[in-house]
């Protein structure tokens, strides 16, 4: 059955929902009714509470470890069991940690969906309307996985960071032996590879002889030994065998740093093991795949196809695929409906009444 799909706002419907919105209780339902809104920057943070959970309901606190953890214990007094805030930098990651330590979940809410709000002059109105649109359940909150997989991503992310430089080395190696005309690469298919860095090797170590560079040559390398010679006949210059040098240990240097991130992957990896290891009994231990019940899977995947391909009489299937019309269509309307939504969502003033304005109070004493 094809879902209907909400007409778009008009005018006058879009500038009657922004009054709603404006308003100290727009008659929307509370997702979070232990909300708070903050705005994270990289010298102060911003949050605000509901306003009958403190008399001054806007606060100031530093960037410090200290400050934050003192941001931690206000709201918790408050109450407060969710924070908003918008995932723009590296700013909020230490204050995911320690909110996430004392049990507090941290909303990421899209940068993109807020900062086209006009009315938010200051950075005590945003963290206002942050809480406001938290609360209703107005914003969707972006995945951050948990800390075992944080962990593996932060290795893995500074593993791709070195891999990334081995390239660059190895390309500018074959720079240097280009411009001195030594033509290695166009003869063999891989500079980094058990030929190439044997002779890049004895280059360094004072060869020049091209018949007894051939000589280091790979028996299953395609050219001949009088091609590879051929190619490394070249200029020498002192200032490039210099660079190629440097490249090279930078390329060691880099393939070690790969070895520790390696060490240090495995070393996590068996201990995030330990912890899902399966468990003693055998029921709670995830089927056995065997070759029956890949054909009984497939056969039961075939008679789901064949089932849905006689059902798709409508625009919209039972399992919510559209048809070719509806495909062409169901894009213009959907962006008609999330224009709208952006729309209805922007106010000519953000008005904060009844979400306490009070006076901020400083993460020091007297400021």
């Amino acid at each position: 059955m094809a879902l209907p799909h909400a007409a778009p706002l008009n005018r006058q419907q879009r500038q009657a929902l922004a009054r709603r919105l404006q308003a100290a209780d727009p008659g929307l339902d509370v997702i979070h009714p232990n909300a708070a809104g903050s705005d994270i920057g990289n010298s102060a943070h911003y949050v605000a509470v509901r306003p009958d959970r403190d008399p001054d309901p806007v606060r100031r606190f530093d960037c410090f470890t200290a400050d934050r953890q003192r941001l931690a214990d206000w709201l918790q007094q408050c109450g407060v069991t969710t924070v908003a805030w918008p995932s723009t930098g590296v700013y909020w990651l230490p204050v995911y940690d320690i909110l996430e330590a004392r049990g507090i979940d941290g909303y990421l809410v899209n940068a993109r969906h807020t900062k086209h709000v006009p009315g938010r002059k200051s950075d005590v109105q945003e963290s206002q309307w942050l809480l406001k649109l938290h609360t209703y359940g107005l914003r969707r909150n972006s995945f951050y996985p948990p800390a075992d997989i944080r962990v593996i991503r932060t290795y893995w992310r500074q593993r791709a960071d070195h891999v990334s430089a081995v390239s660059t080395c190895i390309q500018r190696m074959q720079k240097a032996l280009t411009q001195m005309n030594i033509q290695l690469a166009n003869v063999i298919s891989d500079l980094s590879g058990w030929t190439g860095m044997r002779i890049v090797r004895a280059i360094l170590a004072g060869e020049r002889d091209p018949q007894a560079l051939a000589a280091l040559s790979h028996p299953a390398i395609h050219a001949s030994r009088d091609t590879l010679a051929n190619s490394l006949e070249g200029t020498w210059r002192a200032d490039l065998v210099f660079v190629l040098q440097q490249e090279v240990t930078m390329y060691d240097a880099y393939l070690h740093r790969i070895e520790e991130c390696d060490q240090a992957l495995q070393q996590h990896l068996t201990g995030f093991a330990d912890k899902t290891a399966d468990s003693t009994d055998p029921e709670a231990r995830p089927p056995r795949v065997t070759r029956a019940s890949n054909a009984a899977g497939r056969r039961a995947v075939t008679r789901r196809r064949s089932t849905w391909g006689a059902s798709c009489t409508g625009s919209v299937a039972s399992t919510g695929r559209a048809s070719m019309a509806s495909r062409s269509a169901s894009p213009r309307r959907l962006s008609a409906r999330s224009a709208s939504t952006c729309r209805a969502g922007r106010t000519s003033t953000t008005s904060l009444r009844g979400w306490g304005c009070g006076p901020i109070i400083g993460s020091r004493a007297g400021t």
